[in-house]
């Protein structure tokens, strides 16, 4: 078994990803562990020595953080050259535009069914949802567009059975994070065809 280990700066994160990953994953084929941070800070500090110190065979990192405020190709090159220090340039890393609710904001449908809170959907067309990953501050529409009903953690894991994978979210980070661990899985299965 090849082991997926997901380094993660936030326990929401960890919610949404248990529930969604073996929706498109083989998971007869990996087995998937969670590292997860206090924090995008704790995740920098911490990442170089928690992937030097990791020992088991047959591993892929991936290293997933929110934008936040900051520039979302300098905190991905910051994430790369931690990810080179520890000796591990082929990890994979992905960063949430601007967090990991604009996934969730991209999928309006999903939102609706996971919260059960109806009429959401129906905002999709708004131009501001039409790129949520341009939102300053996606957890607060969220909060805003449901009611108050999202609560981070409990919302990222009720996400996860319902958020689109076949194009159907408008968020480009999303696709960009299940496109790039499609990807990895590929070169996993042709590395053991081989």
């Amino acid at each position: 078994m090849t082991t997926l280990v997901f380094f993660l700066e936030e326990p929401s994160a960890r919610a949404l990803l248990e529930v969604l990953l073996p929706r498109f994953l083989p998971m007869d084929v990996v087995t998937l562990r969670f590292v997860v941070f206090e924090g995008k800070q704790d995740l920098e500090k911490q990442l170089v020595r928690k992937m030097r110190v990791w020992r088991t065979p047959d591993t892929h990192f991936i290293v997933l953080r929110d934008q936040d405020s900051a520039n979302c190709k300098d905190v991905k090159n910051r994430l790369v050259e931690l990810c080179r220090q520890a000796h591990h340039p082929e990890a994979l890393v992905r960063v949430a535009c601007h967090e990991i609710e604009s996934w969730y904001l991209g999928d309006l449908a999903a939102v609706e069914a996971a919260l059960d809170v109806s009429g959401v959907a129906r905002h999709q067309e708004r131009s501001k949802f039409r790129d949520p990953d341009r939102l300053g501050s996606p957890s607060q529409e969220l909060h805003t567009l449901t009611g108050g009903v999202y609560q981070k953690i409990g919302g990222s894991r009720a996400m996860g059975p319902h958020l689109r994978l076949d194009g159907g979210n408008r968020s480009h980070s999303f696709h960009a994070f299940v496109k790039g661990l499609k990807r990895t899985v590929q070169e996993i299965l042709a590395e053991r065809a081989r």
